[in-house]
């Protein structure tokens, strides 16, 4: 597996409505993309659930990395640099993945979470309680689906959660409206 997600930020008076369009006419052609668990059309806007400007952004979980680097190669990527200009694109390695006890509802909500490594930590003992608690979290009423990720580069964990639901705390964590989800392989996750 493969995570990734990438960010436009826009100018405060930028017209929202466009980006609410362009996910609903793009989202659509990702629903039978190969080798992706799913891929997360999301914004922020400003003042709203603490985000600072108006954001849009790509968050995806990819089952097939050589399916990532095709995209990012390909064509559909291109799209993306000729709207937006090129993009910084955070990526990460899934340390868990799994669908939610709502995987079947429609996800209006993606929350990150992000946590430092310690040097001295016991990443095995890190890593299986990510599981741990990804599996608590996938079983409760709301979640779509939950992964935490590795970043290698920052040596932190990025937990996402997609939900039905609006949670009634972020922890300080980046919360995100959903616009479209692309889900063709989200059946293939645990």
């Amino acid at each position: 597996m493969f995570a990734m997600q990438y960010s436009h930020r826009l100018p405060a008076d930028y017209d929202m409505q466009i980006i609410r369009q362009r996910a609903a006419r793009r989202g659509p052609l990702w629903d039978d993309t190969q080798g992706l668990a799913f891929k997360a059309f999301v914004s922020q806007e400003r003042g709203r659930h603490g985000a600072a400007g108006h954001v849009y952004a790509s968050v995806y979980l990819w089952l097939d990395a050589s399916a990532a680097a095709n995209f990012l190669m390909g064509e559909r990527f291109q799209a993306v640099i000729d709207s937006f200009g090129r993009p910084r694109v955070e990526t990460w390695l899934p340390l868990d993945a799994r669908a939610g006890t709502d995987r079947a509802q429609k996800a209006s909500w993606l929350l990150r979470e992000e946590r430092s490594l310690d040097a001295g930590a016991d990443r095995a003992a890190l890593h299986a309680a990510q599981i741990e608690a990804n599996r608590q979290r996938a079983g409760e009423a709301g979640p779509v689906a939950v992964w935490t990720a590795l970043d290698l580069d920052a040596w932190r964990l990025v937990r996402f959660t997609l939900s039905s639901h609006e949670p009634e705390t972020t922890n300080g964590g980046a919360l995100y409206e959903v616009l479209h989800l692309a889900r063709p392989g989200i059946g293939a996750l645990a």
